[in-house]
């Protein structure tokens, strides 16, 4: 989708445009210290000229970056070609430098000495900083939790080279964390040292189970109709779909083609969530995490004094819970049930009240008196805002679902992981003890998934604080 190429294509503007900031002005300062401390020992003089003129530099290297978009294949340019680029920057600076200090009649001011120490400076440190930021994005931020897990699905007699490839390319968003032989069963094999994990037959039930993102399809030679159902459920299952052609054509709005690792690809989701958006709604998650936190903490001797003369056991319960595309994370709650709990879940299943892949009870034998008290208040998820602030969780998505539950999930069901997890959802909202049918919450997991925005979280926080006030399905 076309929100993919813009956010890394946000991410590398902005991350470029930080490390020349902070470059230049080391650069211009460490310019200045040998000009007036070591070549001439003199005390230096008046600050404030120096500053402007720091200024002028800082809003022309801005210039030079926004509006010539001179970073536009940063990623792609090498050792030669990066040293060259750094060179004509500084000398575009240096001339923008000396307008506008020959505009403002500031020129007789500024010491010729200084025009040569920045420069030299400014090569030095921006290249160095230039080749550690590529060095960083594409080897630690590759390995990292936080990159795009990547899946391949190609045939036997290319596998090698495209793997060697993809793993090869300057792009510095993605890891391929496994392989998958469309015509040949090589479960348990690597290529490049990159597990094989599922053939053609166990395809779509391992993608289900996995830890993925995107997916990347070469299959020259296959029927074009099979192509079709493939890119249909993995669409389906929330993950974005590279696929190798040269020409290929889809009704999709969200459909776009893009270079990756040197293919020619077309790639698609069934939804765009705007970048920019998203890291508002980030920003406010840890917003809303931190004053949680201030809160939980305020209440968590009272709330553990209780659950301890209640009960024995520990005052706080975790669980691995699915968060966004299969990744897996510790979830955090006070305790509201006694310690065995889960060895007495088998015991209930009988009496489950919600149709489907969940277990719910309205009196369940488990919960003890606090804990009744905590859940119909909400209390004892107030712990969680540790998951948000940790990036885990949001305040608003989609209910994280246990291991157990995740297992039996289908293509369709794994749609709802497609977006990270919340704490409040569309359907905790709606009455999260009047719904009695998964069905019915994965459908409103997907409406807010289809229909979402800053304003529909909103909404749903605000509604969050009515239904808790009220008592309203909390139980």
């Amino acid at each position: 989708m076309e929100n993919v190429r813009r956010k890394k294509r946000m991410i590398e503007t902005y991350s470029v445009l930080f490390t020349d900031i902070v470059s230049v002005s080391i650069a211009y300062a460490l310019a200045i210290f040998i000009r007036f401390y070591i070549i001439n020992y003199e005390i230096l003089p008046m600050q404030q000229f120096h500053l402007m003129v720091g200024a002028y530099i800082i809003v022309l290297s801005l210039l030079y970056s926004l509006l010539l978009d001179a970073n536009r294949n940063f990623f792609y340019r090498g050792w030669y070609q990066e040293l060259y680029y750094t060179v004509r920057y500084t000398a575009i600076l240096l001339v923008g430098l000396v307008i506008v200090l020959y505009l403002t009649q500031q020129a007789h001011d500024f010491s010729r000495w200084l025009y040569v120490l920045f420069a030299i400076n400014n090569v030095i440190i921006t290249y160095c900083s230039h080749m550690a930021l590529k060095k960083f994005m594409w080897s630690f931020y590759r390995n990292s939790a936080g990159n795009t897990k990547m899946m391949v699905i190609t045939r036997d007699v290319m596998a090698d080279d495209v793997v060697k490839n993809l793993i090869n390319g300057k792009e510095w968003y993605y890891e391929i964390t496994a392989a998958s032989i469309y015509d040949k069963d090589r479960v348990g094999d690597t290529i490049q040292d990159v597990p094989v994990v599922a053939s053609k037959d166990t395809l779509y039930d391992t993608l289900v189970q996995m830890m993925v993102d995107e997916v990347f399809i070469c299959l020259p030679g296959v029927p074009m109709i099979e192509i079709r159902d493939m890119v249909e459920k993995i669409e389906e299952m929330g993950l974005t779909c590279h696929y190798n052609v040269d020409l290929f054509s889809r009704a999709n709005p969200n459909t776009y083609a893009q270079k990756l690792a040197g293919y020619s690809v077309i790639s698609f989701s069934l939804r765009t969530m705007d970048s920019r958006r998203l890291l508002i709604k980030r920003l406010i998650d840890i917003v809303g995490a931190l004053v949680g936190l201030i809160l939980t903490a305020i209440i968590t001797p009272f709330v553990a004094l209780a659950i301890k003369i209640d009960s024995p056991g520990p005052v706080f319960f975790s669980q691995v819970r699915i968060g966004k595309n299969g990744r897996r994370f510790k979830i955090w709650k006070f305790r509201s049930m006694y310690i065995d709990a889960e060895e007495r879940k088998k015991e209930l299943e009988s009496q489950n009240e919600v149709k489907g892949l969940m277990f719910k009870m309205e009196s369940d034998p488990r919960v003890t008196k606090v804990g009744d008290f905590i859940r119909k208040t909400s209390i004892d998820e107030t712990p969680q805002f540790l998951n948000i602030l940790l990036g885990d969780m949001s305040l608003v998505g989609t209910r994280p679902p246990t291991v157990d539950e995740f297992e039996k999930y289908n293509g369709y069901y794994r749609r709802r992981m497609s977006i990270t997890p919340g704490l409040t959802g569309m359907w905790q909202v709606s009455g999260r003890s009047d719904i009695q049918d998964f069905e019915e919450i994965v459908k409103l997991d997907l409406e807010y998934i289809d229909n979402w925005s800053l304003g529909l979280d909103f909404k749903i926080l605000f509604m969050t604080v009515y239904t808790v006030l009220a008592r309203k399905g909390s139980k």
